[in-house]
Parts: structure tokens; C-alpha cells; sequence
């Protein structure tokens, strides 16, 4: 909004020149959601306890998790709330990266928020029933692979992946990449949403992988940069840096109330929606193949799941007796059953999350 409505005022006052900086307006995102999120999280916080919005507590979960039950969940809100207005007042809204990206952030953010009316206020244990929730998921990304495969604005960059550590290697999907896109939106969006179980985990590590994408938005829309590194030009993309500074300001807003002992949790108003954000902007950049190392952690814990499932259920079927990989899944709830402490489950986690950031960025010009 201001971008359009101030930035053409430069012919009048030379300051609003600096509208037309994308350093500039995601500095300024960074620090409205930041703001947003201190001036709206109490009263929001407010809202949750009146309503009652508490945590509920699976009863074969770890033990030290009971004392969390009746903690305010839905506070993904504060999340949302605290990327989606930033991203309106500083970006360039006919921007088409920014267009898909809140796209896929409200969108899940409604099936999220959905899933936790239906589990903390109408009290229906299960939320909003898993077929129903797949399908948004899966609905998403057929829209945001479709328009990617078949908009003009896309056409030379349509159906390719860009490989890491390798000069100049994109893999061509072709009509393959509608299916992956799927995939590859359900499977983020549901490992962040998994991640979310110890306070400060998935934000901290959403936090993160935000700030790295925040530098490859940055470097993928510049020419000169992108040419410098060998990484692919992708006009436009720029303006995914304000959304993804947003993004960051607001996980440290949230992670003023998150940190623990947690007041809020985000639930899956915050987690399904912003980890379905990551997902989109790897996806509009062409860095897939890349998200598996820059959000490693969140892959392993979606995975962690995965393999403890399937395992279980071989073993069953040949056996008669289910066997287990993990003492529980996800993988942070099998170094809790294992008496590591919580909070340093989550620094841990967040001190890998980093170094596998850096290992992302440094794969740029490596060859």
C-alpha cells in the first residue's frame, strides 16, 4: 500500500524515493510485525483465555506435558495477523510472488484456524477431520503448481528445480512438477505442523529458515547477484524478501509469549499456515531440492513420523506385534522420553537449524 501510494510522490519529495527500496520496505515490515505483534499479542492472548481456548494434552504423551493443559492455543493468530498487515503496507501488491504467497497463507491459515475452533472451542477431539484437512492441502498446491506450470510469467522457469552445490543444474520436471508441488506443500506444511510440540521449537526454527529465505529472495531477484552466484534469476522475486522479514518479525514477536514456559502455542492456525508459507516460497524461488537441507529439521521430524508408522505397522502385520523406531514420534518427543531436558531439546534443535542455514547459503558459487 505504501509502496503504491507514497512511492510515486518521489516527483514531489525525493525521501519517497527510498519506497522504491526493497531493503528499505522489508526492514520496515520486519519491524511493523515485530510492533504488531507486542501491541496485539495481549489482547489477543486476552480473547483465548475468555474463550477458553486451552491446549488439549494427549494423555500418552510425555508426563512433563500435562502441566501445559489448558495453555491458550490459536495463537497463530497473532502470527498471521503480524505478517499478512505488514506484507499489505510495504510490498508491491501486484506482485505475483506476493500474490501466491499470501494466497497460501490465508488459505491454510483458514484450515488451520478451522482445525482448532473445531478441537479448543466446540471441544470435537479430533479437529477438523484429516481427509477434509489433505484436501486444502492438496487443493493449494495443485493451484499454486498449475499457475506456476502454465502462466506466461513463468514460462521459462515453469517445471525446473534448481540443484545445490552444482553450477548451472536445474532439473526439468515437467508435467511431473504439478504432482511434486502437491507433495511438497502437504509434506512441509504437516512436518512444521509436527514440529510444533516443545515451546519455541518450530518457531524458533520457522524464525530461521525465514531469515535464510529473506537472503535468497533477495539475491534470486537481482540480476547482478544471482549472475555472482551462479543461481537462477527469477525477476520479481525480490519482493518475497518483505514477505519473508515479515514473517521473521512476527516469530520473534510470537516468541515473546511462546519462549518458555509458554503463554500461547501457535497451534495449527500458526504452524500449518506458516510452514505451508515456507513450503510457497521454496517452491516461487526453485530452491525444493535446497528446503530439504535448509529445513532439515523439520524433514526429520516429518519423517520421524513417517518411518515410526510404517514400521509399526510391518512389524504388526508380520509379527502380530507392533515394534517402534522412536521411544515416540515426533523426533523431539524421543529425546524427551529419554530425559534430555526441553529447553535444551529446543536450542539444540535451533543450533542445527542455523548451521544447516548456513550450509544452504554457502552451497551458492561453490562450483
Amino acid at each position: 500500500m505504501f509502496y503504491h501510494y507514497l512511492y510515486p510522490l518521489k516527483r514531489i519529495f525525493s525521501g519517497f524515493n527510498l519506497f522504491q527500496y526493497i531493503t528499505f520496505r522489508a526492514a520496515m515490515a520486519a519491524i511493523t510485525a515485530l510492533l504488531i505483534a507486542f501491541i496485539a499479542g495481549p489482547f489477543i492472548l486476552k480473547m483465548l483465555k475468555k474463550h477458553q481456548c486451552g491446549e488439549l494434552i494427549r494423555e500418552n504423551g510425555p508426563k512433563t506435558h500435562l502441566a501445559k493443559k489448558g495453555t491458550p492455543t490459536m495463537g497463530g493468530i497473532i502470527i498471521l495477523i503480524s505478517v499478512i498487515i505488514p506484507v499489505l503496507l510495504w510490498a508491491n501488491l501486484k506482485n505475483t510472488y506476493v500474490d501466491l504467497i499470501l494466497l497460501a497463507t490465508i488459505w491454510m491459515g483458514a484450515i488451520g484456524f478451522l482445525d482448532d475452533y473445531l478441537k479448543v472451542v466446540r471441544k470435537m477431539k479430533k479437529g477438523l477431520i484429516a481427509r477434509y484437512k489433505l484436501l486444502g492441502q492438496v487443493s493449494l498446491g495443485l493451484i499454486i503448481g498449475a499457475y506456476i506450470y502454465f502462466s506466461p510469467e513463468f514460462a521459462s522457469v515453469n517445471s525446473l528445480t534448481t540443484v545445490p552445490f552444482i553450477k548451472d543444474f536445474e532439473i526439468d520436471l515437467g508435467l511431473f512438477y504439478i504432482p511434486i508441488v502437491i507433495i511438497f506443500v502437504t509434506f512441509i506444511s504437516n512436518a512444521v505442523n509436527l514440529t510444533d510440540g516443545l515451546d519455541g521449537l518450530a518457531a524458533g526454527l520457522m524464525g530461521i529458515a525465514a531469515l535464510t529465505f529473506a537472503v535468497i529472495a533477495y539475491v534470486s531477484g537481482r540480476i547482478d547477484f544471482s549472475d555472482y552466484l551462479n543461481i537462477l534469476y527469477l525477476p520479481g522475486s525480490g519482493e518475497l524478501t518483505i514477505y519473508a522479514m515479515a514473517f521473521a518479525g512476527a516469530i520473534l514477536g510470537f516468541l515473546w509469549y511462546n519462549g518458555k514456559p509458554a503463554q500461547v502455542f501457535m497451534g495449527d492456525t500458526g504452524s500449518l499456515s506458516m510452514g505451508c508459507a515456507l513450503g510457497t516460497m521454496a517452491i516461487l524461488l526453485k530452491k525444493e531440492i535446497l528446503f530439504l537441507l535448509i529445513g532439515g529439521v523439520f524433514i526429520a521430524e516429518g519423517l520421524s513420523v513417517v518411518i515410526q508408522v510404517m514400521y509399526f505397522r510391518w512389524t504388526r502385520k508380520r509379527t502380530g506385534t507392533g515394534k517402534r523406531v522412536f521411544l515416540m514420534a515426533p523426533l523431539h518427543h524421543h529425546f524427551e522420553m529419554k530425559g534430555h531436558d526441553e529447553s535444551k531439546i529446543v536450542i539444540r534443535f535451533w543450533i542445527i537449524g542455523i548451521m544447516l542455514a548456513i550450509l544452504g547459503l554457502s552451497s551458492f558459487k561453490i562450483l
